[in-house]
């Protein structure tokens, strides 16, 4: 994935948080934002790796993450002495050692500037971004704050676009009521794809659902370009790409450090897992909950979010944040495996003792 050899792995400090599931409640959605169905004996699986569009098996990536999880758990007696470690190997190196060629680092400073930490060697070439992209739909959305509290109903054809993409999902239910704020939860946290064109066919303008989309997707362009963000065009409102959906790791880290300026926006990726509910078609209440796929909020001190990315085309995306002794850095890595937790935690120990 990039010129750069990979080093020995640094242990990590912390074991990775399992997934809490949520007992039943009335028509209750389980972890992960898959409803549980109403049929006795039928399941859901949920795509807990983000994966865009692949329909791939993820047999792999578990064995992977298995490894990884030893790896950590065999490490956990020595995180004191680790964290001072990797502390103090991350200041001495003149830059972060990780795979991701596609990868940049930013000082947030007090919020409304940035400073420049680092680079990779490709931080400025443009490719395939994946589900990082709901961070500018997030963005055009609370551009207009009045419509945070607007309801929206869930149209079958967001459920069947989710099946036709095989994308990601909050497993919303055809009929549910949900407000504008909780359908950019259930975009952010679980990166639903259903949810995100919810947003994009009820906010955008025009007489019909193509309409609306496409006027919602110009105005996610427009905002790119008012932002200076030179190397990114949209061309979808979820990371799914028809060919041209494309951003750079220094534009998307500048998009979140943006992103992160809006209240609303850090409330809601800071969430590990969010529990909610809402009116469902037959008069009952449809209980949501719903898990953050970026791992990172588990397993690094001081984690703000922001958001997850992955696909056939993009591979491994992250864009983050994090906070430490009134410093918040936020960077973005794209085209990386499935290290780019360990990756982002090397940057930051990296950013933080620079």
């Amino acid at each position: 994935m990039g010129s750069h050899a990979r080093p020995n792995r640094i242990h990590r400090t912390g074991v990775r948080i399992a997934m809490v599931a949520l007992v039943g409640a009335a028509l209750p959605i389980s972890a992960g934002g898959l409803a549980q169905a109403a049929t006795p004996g039928a399941t859901h699986s949920a795509d807990e790796n983000d994966q865009q569009g692949s329909g791939a098996s993820t047999t792999a990536g578990q064995k992977q993450d298995t490894q990884r999880q030893s790896q950590s758990a065999q490490a956990a007696p020595h995180a004191v002495k680790g964290k001072a470690a990797d502390a103090q190997d991350a200041k001495n190196q003149a830059a972060p050692q990780i795979n991701a060629d596609h990868a940049f680092l930013l000082d947030a400073r007090d919020g409304s500037q940035e400073r420049e930490l680092w680079g990779g060697a490709k931080a400025d070439e443009s490719v395939s971004m994946a589900s990082t992209t709901k961070i500018m739909t997030a963005i055009v959305v609370l551009k207009h704050p009045e419509w945070l509290n607007r309801q929206i109903t869930v149209k079958q054809e967001y459920r069947d676009y989710v099946q036709k993409v095989g994308g990601s999902t909050a497993d919303l239910q055809t009929g549910d009521t949900l407000t504008v704020e909780q359908l950019l939860h259930a975009m952010l946290i679980p990166s639903g794809d259903d949810a995100a064109m919810a947003l994009a066919d009820n906010l955008g303008s025009g007489s019909t659902a193509d309409a609306r989309i496409a006027d919602f997707v110009n105005q996610m362009n427009a905002e790119a370009q008012q932002l200076g963000l030179t190397g990114t065009h949209f061309d979808g409102f979820d990371g799914i790409s028809h060919g041209n959906n494309l951003s750079t790791a220094r534009d998307l880290a500048k998009l979140g450090q943006r992103a992160m300026l809006q209240p609303v926006f850090a409330d809601i990726v800071k969430n590990k897992q969010f529990k909610t509910e809402a009116p469902a078609a037959n008069g009952h209440i449809r209980y949501y909950t719903w898990d953050n796929t970026n791992k990172l909020l588990s397993s690094y001190d001081g984690a703000l979010g922001i958001k997850t990315g992955s696909g056939p085309e993009a591979g491994y995306a992250l864009v983050f944040a994090a906070k430490r002794d009134n410093r918040t850095l936020v960077g973005a890595i794209l085209k990386d495996d499935q290290g780019r937790f360990d990756d982002a935690t090397k940057m930051l120990d990296w950013g933080f003792a620079h």
